[in-house]
């Protein structure tokens, strides 16, 4: 089965379980917001005993629910996260084996590492996804607002806190200039609301406290 590929650009804010939404409506670019959807999310995350995956800043996961429920792994690059996807219906959920990772996604990653992978973390999330817009009615970015509840699996951990999420759509800015001055825009709205920057680059690191 083929894959499909995409490449996320986004920035990710922490904020307090009160803070209140920005109006993204102030973007350049951005004519109007649509009403959000609501979303039910549960990503259970794999890797080696020894974290071959985490050395080589990838991230597998199997997640159910929202537009791109399936098999993802995700590689961080300068440009911004590659993502390749797969159906939750690759490989007959494991193809009967011991291997909780389909094939597909095994040979995905085997420059990198090699079975057995294990889950590591369980990320559920209740989460409010809002539309921007131009003034055609095309997609400039995705906001997110997310309600996450964690579990680290070899800790035995479980941890919540609410983020926020921004993804460049197929309007949005593609020069590097205009491209920060987007963001820039983003950021100074987020702070007027009281939120900041995340210090932490994946919902998968925060589950494992990193």
């Amino acid at each position: 089965m083929v894959a499909e590929h995409s490449l996320e650009i986004e920035r990710k804010y922490d904020v307090d379980d009160d803070s209140p939404l920005p109006d993204w409506s102030a973007l350049p670019g951005v004519a109007l917001v649509r009403e959000p959807e609501s979303r039910s999310l549960d990503a259970t995350y794999f890797d080696t005993i020894d974290g071959a995956l985490a050395r080589s800043a990838i991230a597998v996961r199997r997640r159910e629910g929202g537009p791109d429920s399936g098999w993802h792994v995700k590689r961080s690059t300068p440009e911004g996260k590659l993502e390749t996807r797969w159906p939750l219906t690759i490989g007959g959920e494991g193809g009967g084996s011991a291997e909780p990772v389909p094939a597909e996604v095994v040979a995905e990653v085997a420059s990198s590492a090699e079975p057995p992978f294990a889950p590591i973390a369980r990320v559920r999330n209740q989460r409010r996804a809002f539309a921007l817009v131009d003034a055609d009615g095309e997609l400039v970015a995705e906001f997110v607002d997310d309600r996450v509840l964690a579990d680290d699996l070899h800790a035995a951990r479980q941890t919540r806190w609410r983020e926020w999420e921004l993804e460049l759509g197929p309007r949005g800015p593609q020069e590097g200039s205009a491209r920060d001055e987007f963001f820039r825009a983003a950021d100074a709205l987020v702070i007027a609301a009281g939120g900041r920057v995340s210090s932490s680059s994946s919902k998968l690191g925060r589950a494992l406290g990193h």
